[in-house]
Order: C-alpha cells, then structure tokens, then sequence
C-alpha cells in the first residue's frame, strides 16, 4: 500500500498520530476531523496515499465512496442534522490543505452560515471523543 512518511494522513493511518476513529476496514479510515465546522465533521481517507482525487485508484475511490455513505448515515442518526454536505477539494485553489485524497462529510445546522472555504477552529478533545463514540456506536 502506497504511503508517503510527510502526510499527516498516512501517519494517522499508521497509526503514529492519534485521531478520533470512527470506521476503519482493510481500505479505508474514518475520523472526526480535528478542526470541525459542526458536530460531527468526519474525514474518510484511503489508507493509500493518493494526493487528490486524479491520482487517485478506481478501487480506493469506491471504497471511499461505500465508507462515506456508512458514516454519514451513522453521523445522520447520532447529530440529526439540517442537511449533509460531502466536500472533496483538489490542490491549492480548492483550499486543499491535507495533499491525501479525502472525502468531508459536514453536517449542516440552519442558518448556520458556513462558506465553502471555512476557518479552522480546534475543537474540544473531550466533545470530540464523546462524539466518536456515539457515531461509532450507530455504525
């Protein structure tokens, strides 16, 4: 499996930075992301390293794709959401900042104002964990 040692998501999936788990199989990983625009913002990677979706592999892309929709229905029963956005950005002018393909999945909260580039803002570890736990649990 292709990794690249500077990616901070090939290192989550080594398993050399920690992160919020919510769904892993022999493809893929699921986590909460760490800088969250609502509860329950969850990241889903390959667990090969692919730097956007063009270099992505055919295989990789639909196992993204069958995890992506097993955890936004799990984040769907846990947060109840407005709505759901899927975001996948490619390169700089997108506001790609992590070069490993992934796939967002963003609940929505009325009114809740988000623009498509969002700030980050660190989120609390404590909420964070207590999250994971109940989306995993509707998994």
């Amino acid at each position: 499996m292709a990794a690249d040692a500077n990616c901070i998501f090939c290192k989550i999936v080594a398993g050399t930075i920690p992160c919020f788990k919510l769904h892993e199989d022999a493809a893929t990983l699921a986590f909460l992301d760490i800088n969250p625009v609502n509860p329950g913002h969850a990241l889903v990677i390959p667990k090969a390293h692919a730097p956007n979706l063009f270099e992505s592999a055919d295989g990789d892309l639909a196992a993204v794709m069958a995890a992506v929709r097993r955890v936004a229905t799990a984040v769907e029963k846990t947060v109840k959401p407005f709505g759901v956005n899927l975001l996948q950005a490619n390169g700089p002018g997108a506001a790609q900042s992590v070069f490993h393909f992934h796939m967002h999945i963003i609940p929505r909260v009325r009114d809740d104002d988000l623009k498509m580039n969002w700030g980050l803002k660190p989120g609390d570890k404590a909420e964070l964990a207590a999250l994971a736990e109940r989306i995993r649990s509707n998994l």
